[in-house]
């Protein structure tokens, strides 16, 4: 491991040609640039890279190789595990890289490795376009597109990765490379799920598609006494989705901070007005629901929806799994788990969303994400503000989760996976994909520099 001082003189050397910024302990913003999504992680870099372009992102990457460093990337910051920043080593932060390029004739899109799905919804929306982006409209392009990309448009259009052109990467050696279907194919399969194991991934291009800048979109919820009720009706409705339509339902609790408990359902139907209509009409004659905003509204706004539930700095703890299927012992589980949930803030609870159309389509061994049948991606999100309570906060979603893991199928989503999982979580996340990877893994990134990800071993 590299010394303080030695670093220092490796830093000191590098400002005069590194056009961002190199933050130290002490230094003015350094508090503010390790933070990241998750107010439950509290790391400390030895020094944060802040960069402006891929030049910048070169001389990270040899500078952290030079001197031993261990290294994290940060996007968008928000992957709950805090695998975005490092105790004691170097943090390559993205989050000033923000250029969009919209090519409105060739419906494509090329953003930079720190860009947010709300930013790029900003741009392409001009245009009356968009790509599958993420739930949360603060989260980052990269994180989510590298390890998969549930989203809005994903019964249409498939899921984020499945709308990616190219990418350019760094890799552990400095080198820049291009990849797509022409150019380092197997870096191109190995990146569409394969996360941040292979490099920096500096720049995307994605494909675009006609979308609003209207859609039919919102909320329903109902009185938790409700909750079977509307769970079955969403497993129902789930079993015969247009393509258009994407849903996803979450036992959570009331916005007004009370702690009363309510179960919603989301939707986003990028079709059609007059189709999207039909589609949410048995959403909307169901029950007596007490919010119903189902309606015409943007697209960037359906994606914003779910922004106030998940602030930054609140403290955060997940357990995932894909369901085998909702059955109604299922859901009863589920409700059962809810109704002793600890916190009172409106994004903690279950939540369920709904893979199916485009997103289910595409072959196992085709991307690296292997999880493409139609089905039920379970989050159980524990979410809260006060430290004191982290203890009965994160145990609440482990025993939430152990009740529940009799209905689990064996495939988890490395986008949602935290810090602390038990087994081989990876290798479950990757599948019959796993073993291709490593292979890619040990020809990218042999002695495994970027290993502070969801990390896929190189072969020995």
């Amino acid at each position: 491991m590299t010394t303080d001082v030695s670093l220092h003189d490796a830093a000191s050397q590098l400002v005069s040609t590194f056009a961002g910024q190199l933050l130290r302990v002490g230094d003015s913003g350094y508090d503010e640039a390790r933070r990241v999504h998750n107010g439950l992680v509290d790391k400390r870099p030895a020094l944060i890279a802040r960069c402006r372009g891929v030049a910048d992102i070169v001389d990270a990457v040899n500078l952290a190789r030079d001197h031993n460093l261990e290294v994290s990337v940060r996007g968008g910051g928000h992957n709950v595990a805090g695998r975005a920043v490092v105790d004691g080593g170097l943090m390559i932060d993205l989050s000033l890289i923000k250029g969009i390029h919209v090519d409105p004739k060739n419906r494509t899109v090329r953003v930079q490795g720190g860009v947010t799905w709300g930013e790029l919804n900003r741009e392409t929306q001009f245009h009356g376009l968009a790509t599958t982006g993420g739930i949360v409209s603060t989260t980052g392009v990269a994180g989510l597109t590298l390890g998969g990309g549930l989203g809005w448009l994903m019964g249409k259009y498939g899921l984020a990765l499945d709308n990616l052109v190219s990418v350019e990467i760094v890799t552990a050696d400095g080198r820049v490379l291009a990849a797509s279907a022409d150019d380092n194919r197997d870096l191109f399969w190995a990146v569409r799920g394969g996360g941040g194991n292979f490099g920096v991934a500096a720049s995307f291009e994605y494909r675009l598609h006609p979308v609003g800048p209207v859609v039919t979109g919102g909320i329903v919820a109902h009185p938790f006494g409700s909750a079977g009720d509307v769970l079955r009706l969403f497993r129902d409705i789930t079993a015969s989705l247009p393509d258009e339509l994407t849903m996803a339902t979450g036992l959570l609790n009331a916005p007004d901070g009370s702690g009363t408990k309510l179960v919603a359902i989301v939707l986003c139907h990028c079709g059609a007005p007059r189709d999207g209509e039909g589609a949410v009409r048995p959403l909307k004659t169901f029950g007596s629901p007490v919010i119903d905003v189902i309606g015409p509204m943007p697209y960037c706004q359906v994606n914003a929806l779910l922004d106030p539930d998940y602030p930054r700095g609140a403290l955060n703890y997940w357990k995932s799994q894909f369901l085998a299927k909702l059955s109604d012992g299922a859901i009863d589980a589920m409700i059962e788990c809810v109704a002793r949930c600890p916190s009172r803030m409106r994004g903690c609870g279950v939540i369920l969303e709904h893979v199916h159309g485009a997103a289910a389509r595409i072959g196992v061994e085709e991307t690296a994400f292997p999880h493409r049948r139609d089905g039920f991606s379970l989050l159980i999100l524990s979410q809260w503000m006060d430290p004191h309570d982290n203890d009965r906060c994160m145990a609440w979603a482990r025993e939430s989760y152990a009740t529940m893991e009799s209905f689990l199928a064996t495939g988890r989503y490395v986008n949602y996976l935290d810090h602390d999982e038990t087994g081989d979580s990876v290798a479950a996340a990757y599948g019959p994909n796993y073993p291709r990877l490593q292979k890619l893994k040990t020809r990218y990134d042999p002695h495994n520099f970027f290993h502070l990800n969801q990390n896929i071993r190189p072969l020995s």
